[in-house]
């Protein structure tokens, strides 16, 4: 909540929730994200193109300089419609929560974040100097 990721449902509020999950990095460090799994197959499937790592290194195997940069929590970046933040609902000890920003675990939001990448730096990627790979 102190991210501005979730906010706490009000009682009087329509409620489809789901289970929370606690994944575990390589680091060590944890997160909870929902199981959206039930979600995810009646969802449409956004079918923009993310690049394939094969291609991303052959291009990567010809480039004199390579720096690498990471979004931090960049799904987190992007808003959710009104609509979409009733879909993304989890229930805890605590109470209900809804996701007011992009999460983990949802079928479309690879191709979502990839879209928004490609829009952003569209210059950069043309010139080839530059590639983005989730």
């Amino acid at each position: 909540m102190d991210l501005g990721v979730l906010r706490k449902v009000g009682h009087n509020e329509q409620v489809e929730v789901t289970t929370p999950v606690i994944i575990t990095w390589h680091n060590g460090k944890s997160r909870m994200v929902g199981a959206f799994r039930a979600l995810n197959t009646y969802t449409i499937p956004d079918r923009y193109p993310i690049p394939r790592i094969h291609e991303t290194l052959t291009q990567l195997s010809q480039a004199k300089f390579i720096t690498a940069m990471d979004a931090l929590k960049g799904f987190n970046l992007n808003g959710l419609t009104d609509n979409s933040k009733k879909l993304l609902r989890i229930i805890v000890h605590c109470g209900i929560f809804e996701y007011i920003r992009m999460t983990f675990g949802i079928k479309n939001a690879p191709s979502h974040y990839q879209r928004m990448m490609n829009t952003i730096f569209p210059e950069e990627l043309s010139e080839g100097w530059m590639l983005i790979y989730l």
